[in-house]
Parts: structure tokens; sequence; C-alpha cells
């Protein structure tokens, strides 16, 4: 679901963090320092676990959040470029922008058919 990425639980010691970090393979441990990995929500880690336990497919999908700016993939309107506003289960609302009329309009757009611009 994730290629390259190993979810463990924080180390107790320093002499635990050592032992991961000479697993072959291992490129870095995310966190600022040894004592402070940097922690997924265990809400995430159910999620991930149930999900991967059950028969349904999983396909990757571009990480998108609210306010970042979005390009338009597929449909009658592709090439178009905005800034996603909003992103429910397959709905989300784009605001396209031209900044010489300083105008704004918002559609809505299934966020399969998006990507990161």
């Amino acid at each position: 679901m994730f290629p390259g990425y190993l979810f463990l639980p924080p180390p107790g010691d320093k002499g635990a963090f050592i032992e991961v970090r000479k697993a072959r393979g291992l490129v870095a441990l995310l966190g600022p320092a040894w004592d402070r990995p940097a922690l997924v929500p265990s809400r995430d880690i159910e999620a991930i676990r149930r999900l991967s336990e059950s028969s349904q497919p999983a396909l990757p999908h571009p990480y998108l959040k609210e306010g970042a700016r979005a390009r338009i993939d597929r449909g009658p309107l592709v090439g178009l470029e905005g800034i996603l506003l909003r992103c429910d289960p397959g709905k989300g609302l784009m605001v396209l922008t031209v900044d010489l009329l300083q105008r704004s309009v918002a559609i809505e757009v299934d966020c399969t058919m998006i990507s990161a611009a």
C-alpha cells in the first residue's frame, strides 16, 4: 500500500533505535531525533491495518490537501488549474481564478480526475 515504508512502534531506548537503523535497505527514520520519532496517529494505523486485512482493492491516489493547487486530468475541463477548496468523497470544489480580471469561479469536480498542479 505504501511501498518503502515500514510502520513500527517507537523504539524504547537508544539501543533499540540503533538496531532498527541497522535494518538492511533502511534509508531513514522519520522524526527530528531518535527519542522523538514521527508518529502516525493510531486511527491512521488502524485504518491501514483494516484495509490491508480486507479484500477491498486499494489504488494509489495523489495526495491533495484543501488549499493546494490542482489540475484536472480527465474530462471536458482537462488541463484547467485552480485551488482545491473542498474534497468530499468523490466530489470536490475547485476555484479557478483569472488574476487579470480579479475574478474567480467555483466548479464541482470529481476528485478522482484531479492531481496536484
